[in-house]
């Protein structure tokens, strides 16, 4: 009954807020960690052990992977807001410049949320996310996913906010991958099968803190749905955590939605990815038949 009652103060209280706070804009800064889902082969990693038809990664590899895997686990999102549209955007860093690492080549992708940039209209419940995939501009446009969120009495503070518990289950498919090398010949295929990703279903229970003092009904990356602004999810992979607010900035902004890029719906889009992505392996696999002492490591979708 509790939980009833709070649900329809907090329905009222953003009704009267929305028709009433024409000018209310902010932005909020969080910080994202995700956890790899990843199995390191000690055969792989400069190890005595390696076969010597193995092309083995260095030291000096090693070092370049697991920099790249701390700064893509930990990463800076800006979203600007007002009560009907908010853009979620990525704050970019200057890169270092890479030495050369040969012919060893790796990729570190964490998917499975925004695209570079998410703008979101919740009065017209659709997106709109620009990504830049294997060098060419995408514009997604879709529909809003609804949350079946279930509202929990539970509170915390984050900062000076009071929030409340709200949580979500879901089915989702999960990949382990494996550092390995691989045996550039190309005749041991058995060996090659065992080190496929394994792929299994698993149940998620999405948990997020959101706070009625800021009523207006988004949050990071693809969330939304409560009464209030998002200010902490986790998805048991990522945690994404509001560090600063600053409601009704003086300079004031405006919220644009993307406009270039070819558009596509989200699924035409997951299906072009998965295609570049198996073209791609494919070329590198004829890479390795060919005799060239080449290696990919991949981690993400």
């Amino acid at each position: 009954m509790t939980t009833i009652i709070r649900v329809l103060v907090l329905a009222l209280m953003l009704a009267f807020f929305n028709g009433n706070a024409q000018d209310f804009q902010g932005v909020a800064t969080y910080k994202t960690l995700t956890k790899l889902n990843l199995k390191l082969d000690s055969t792989s990693l400069g190890s005595t052990k390696a076969k010597s038809s193995d092309v083995s990664i260095s030291t000096e590899m090693r070092e370049q992977i697991m920099e790249q895997l701390k700064k893509g686990s930990q990463q800076t999102y800006k979203l600007s807001f007002d009560k009907e549209q908010s853009i979620y955007k990525k704050e970019e860093k200057l890169e270092k410049p890479k030495p050369n690492s040969g012919n060893v080549s790796f990729s570190i992708n964490f998917s499975g949320g925004a695209g570079d940039i998410l703008y979101k209209n919740i009065k017209e419940k659709r997106y709109t996310s620009s990504s830049e995939t294997f060098s060419k501009l995408f514009l997604i446009q879709d529909e809003l996913q609804e949350h079946d969120w279930k509202l929990e009495n539970e509170t915390k503070n984050i900062g000076e906010y009071t929030c409340y518990k709200a949580t979500k289950t879901f089915t989702r498919k999960e990949t382990v991958r494996t550092f390995t090398s691989f045996n550039v010949n190309g005749k041991d295929k058995e060996d090659e099968k065992k080190k496929e990703p394994e792929t299994k279903e698993v149940e998620v229970t999405v948990t997020a803190w959101y706070t009625p003092q800021i009523p207006v009904s988004t949050g990071p990356d693809i969330y939304h749905g409560l009464p209030g602004l998002i200010l902490e999810v986790n998805d048991g992979r990522t945690t994404t955590i509001c560090s600063k607010i600053e409601i009704n900035p003086k300079d004031g902004f405006e919220i644009k939605e993307p406009k270039k890029g070819k558009k596509v719906n989200q699924k035409e889009y997951d299906k072009i990815v998965k295609k570049k992505s198996e073209e791609q392996m494919e070329q590198f696999r004829s890479r390795r038949r060919s005799g060239e002492s080449v290696q990919m490591i991949k981690i993400g979708g």
